[in-house]
């Protein structure tokens, strides 16, 4: 079938069955959807925005807390752009893709510099903030003022895709363009925000990726994965590198006061932004850094360290040594850390737990000797 055939196909049939599948979605939400997320109180612009921005990528489990956080100390888009950096990274240190924090945090200040503080409300103003696309911004003015724009976020990719048997990959331009087609032709002209809320907590408790409860699926019967069979194989799996492993050494220069020295790290790259241990490639970078920039003696290896990445598994060597310096090797990148009292840096998870686990362990060396 030529693609012009193929989208008057698509647009036929989905005119016919679009209301009908919203209406089923709208009725069943008000008994098997969610409605108690810390989101849906005060549904304002600026908290949607939030909410949207912390849970592309993560779990809604992971993200409340982090939330519930988040909002206490930045109540509004004003308090956000105010903020350092640090302060925002600080908070959102464990949630991971730290581009979304420091994109949510220019996205701030843009709104704060060029909205005079008040989130727009047009389509065109919201995703030209940093970090919003498409998608994004449609569920930020559906869910928070009840404008009907649709969404594709991979919940709603996945149901779309099983629901219309799209049985092309997501990487093909194509299919997306089919399925915000889809997507435009489903989205009712009432009730959006319950709509626009059904299909993402269809697609995050019921429609889910492996093993999906298709017998409390309100569309089930008109879903043409269940109906061929292709639970399963819709949406048609990406297919995923496989997964490496990388080395790495890291720094741990501690001064007489217990204090270790962390480094700035880039803003592109892993762990962007955020506040770590100097990290080479090899012991003998590492141990090259001790000598020269900071006049310690030679190392001494710890435990090793595995964090895992989304497409590679790092391990790293810690290298603890005794600096006695007192200044950091570059001020605007550099900063000496006690984890008995922290600084509101952001600093990536594990490299947390290690810095108060050395920070623990320094205080039992001290009571045994």
């Amino acid at each position: 079938m030529s693609t012009a055939k193929s989208r008057r196909s698509d647009a036929a049939h989905v005119g016919d069955a679009g209301p009908r599948f919203a209406g089923a979605l709208i009725e069943w939400h008000a008994r098997g959807g969610r409605h108690e997320l810390p989101w849906q109180r005060d549904r304002s612009p600026y908290r949607v925005w939030v909410s949207e921005i912390m849970l592309q990528q993560t779990q809604v489990g992971t993200v409340m807390s982090y939330y519930e956080r988040f909002m206490q100390r930045f109540p509004d888009v004003v308090a956000l752009a105010d903020a350092p950096l640090d302060g925002v990274l600080h908070l959102w240190s464990g949630l991971g893709y730290y581009a979304r924090a420091r994109n949510l945090h220019r996205a701030a200040v843009c709104v704060r510099d060029e909205h005079g503080g008040r989130f727009p409300e047009s389509f065109e103003a919201v995703a030209r903030l940093p970090g919003v696309g498409r998608s994004t911004a449609g569920a930020i003015l559906a869910l928070s003022s009840g404008q009907r724009f649709p969404i594709l976020d991979g919940n709603v990719r996945r149901v779309l895709t099983r629901q219309f048997g799209i049985a092309s990959a997501a990487s093909d331009r194509n299919a997306t363009e089919r399925l915000w087609r889809i997507a435009e032709d489903c989205t009712p002209t009432r009730h959006i925000d319950v709509y626009t809320q059904a299909i993402m907590d269809l697609g995050a408790t019921i429609c889910t990726r492996r093993n999906p409860a298709c017998g409390q699926c309100p569309v089930a019967e008109s879903c043409v994965a269940r109906l061929t069979g292709r639970q399963h194989e819709l949406p048609a799996a990406r297919r995923r590198p496989e997964r490496s492993l990388r080395q790495a050494f890291m720094v741990a220069a501690r001064r007489h006061d217990g204090s270790v020295l962390l480094e700035r790290r880039p803003e592109r790259g892993i762990w962007g932004g955020l506040w770590c241990l100097p990290q080479f490639d090899t012991r003998a970078e590492a141990e090259d850094y001790l000598r020269h920039t900071l006049n310690s003696a030679a190392p001494r290896p710890l435990e090793t360290l595995r964090h895992a990445f989304t497409h590679f598994d790092l391990v790293i060597t810690p290298l603890l040594a005794h600096c006695s310096g007192i200044n950091a090797p570059d001020p605007a990148r550099h900063a000496w850390y006690r984890a008995s009292v922290p600084d509101a840096l952001g600093l990536p998870a594990p490299i947390s737990k290690f810095l108060r686990r050395l920070a623990s362990e320094a205080v039992q060396e001290q009571l045994l000797g």
